[in-house]
């Protein structure tokens, strides 16, 4: 019988996430909240976990402070342990903008030591930025089949959406003929996942072939499929970007929607309890004589005397009566006062509500945020961390309501379609 083969797991977790406003402007895009209680990396962690496998090195950039936190020693995933663990590694070279990454593969370059300190047959390369549920040893032993130098999770997709990807041609036998990185003009709809394996020592031998070779999908990949054994292992099960506000608002509702393929508890989700706001500690929620609740997720902590229709309330928030929450996702410890209205909209952290307080008013979808209008155009407003809107503001559609502002910063009580406050 065969021996089975011990793979390292390298996590890529610091990238920027712009196009998540002020959701990533105080912490990292995988440690943006996720489903109430979990954080976007919580679910390629666990995957790592239930595939049996116990050595990651999490590489980390753009504001890690919130996500070291939450990762803590890696004892909420099983990795604590003499022969297991999760090694944090930020850049090495220095702490000016120009000294960051210059691409995922610059990135694993600079972390060449921990590979080096850490043999394996294989590596598992991921992003932290995803929501899915997947084998990892099932790939494995796919790749070792295909007897791979590098195998690719990939999966179909509308062919309107292949322009966010590195889009892969296949021949009969899977093996990735063709590659196009982001392309215009796609040839395929069969788009790349951001999640490789690669044979252990073809990885250190491409990272030091070249290194002006700073990035997997635009330069790696294609000198590997012109020249060596690339495979794509097709993934048929539910996987999501959530890398704008519109995927991640969708990816939240998705939760919470019954005929969804997402099932964190299903799927063996674990999160850090013991972290920030210590979900662990919260009391069961509450609700009032005349709360209702219908298609929402009501996390432990949560006052809810009021109506929330298909939400999301994370620990502890707070929905005084007469308030309607309704098509909106709300962070740890929101506070929404008294008959006010939350629709269709993101909040932040320990933002505060005021009574009589419109957030998401009118009809008009189709007006983008006059300052962001790639980030916001569907109709989503957003109120940053800590937030406090005056009682008696209305506050349109595609709107910005930034971090830790307050009355003082108002000039209306009214805040029009895609303005930012």
């Amino acid at each position: 019988m065969r021996t089975k083969k011990e793979a390292l797991v390298l996590l890529l977790a610091g990238g920027v996430g712009s196009r998540l406003n002020i959701l990533v402007q105080s912490r990292a895009k995988p440690a943006v909240p996720f489903a109430g209680v979990y954080r976007i990396i919580d679910f390629s962690l666990s995957n790592v976990m239930n595939s049996g496998l116990t050595k990651v090195g999490v590489l980390t950039q753009y504001k890690p402070l919130s996500l070291m936190r939450h990762l803590g020693m890696g004892a909420a995933w099983d990795f604590a342990g003499r022969s297991r663990g999760v090694k944090i590694l930020p850049p090495h070279t220095g702490f000016k903008d120009s000294d960051w990454y210059k691409g995922t593969a610059d990135a694993v370059r600079q972390n060449i030591d921990f590979l080096e300190k850490n043999p394996a047959d294989e590596v598992v390369l991921l992003s932290g930025d995803h929501i899915y549920y997947m084998d990892f040893d099932a790939m494995l032993e796919y790749h070792r089949f295909k007897k791979a130098d590098v195998t690719i999770g990939m999966m179909v997709v509308p062919m309107s959406e292949i322009h966010q990807f590195g889009a892969g041609i296949t021949n009969d036998e899977n093996r990735i003929i063709d590659w196009e990185e982001k392309p215009e003009n796609p040839k395929t709809n069969l788009a790349s996942m951001g999640i490789y394996v690669f044979d252990y020592k073809y990885l250190l031998d491409t990272l030091y072939k070249d290194r002006a070779e700073v990035d997997f999908g635009m330069h790696i990949l294609p000198r590997a499929i012109d020249n060596d054994n690339v495979f794509a292992y097709p993934f048929y099960g539910y996987w999501r970007d959530v890398g704008t506000i519109q995927s991640y608002w969708q990816a939240n509702m998705d939760v919470i929607r019954r005929d969804s393929d997402i099932s964190p508890a299903e799927w063996g989700v674990r999160t850090n309890i013991e972290s920030e706001g210590r979900p662990a500690d919260r009391p069961p929620a509450r609700f009032g004589n005349d709360a209702k609740v219908s298609s929402s997720m009501i996390s432990s902590g949560c006052v809810v005397k009021g109506t929330v229709e298909n939400s999301v309330l994370a620990p502890g928030v707070i929905v005084e009566e007469g308030a309607v929450i309704k098509d909106s996702i709300l962070f740890a410890d929101c506070i929404v006062g008294k008959n006010s209205t939350v629709d269709l909209s993101i909040c932040d952290k320990r933002a505060h509500i005021s009574n009589h307080v419109v957030v998401g008013s009118g009809m008009n979808h189709k007006t983008p945020n006059f300052l962001h209008p790639k980030h916001l155009y569907n109709g989503i407003s957003l109120v940053g961390k800590e937030a406090v809107i005056p009682a008696e503001t209305v506050i349109g559609r595609n709107c910005i309501i930034n971090s830790k502002t307050d009355e003082s910063v108002y000039s209306s009580k009214v805040v029009e379609d895609g303005d930012t406050v």
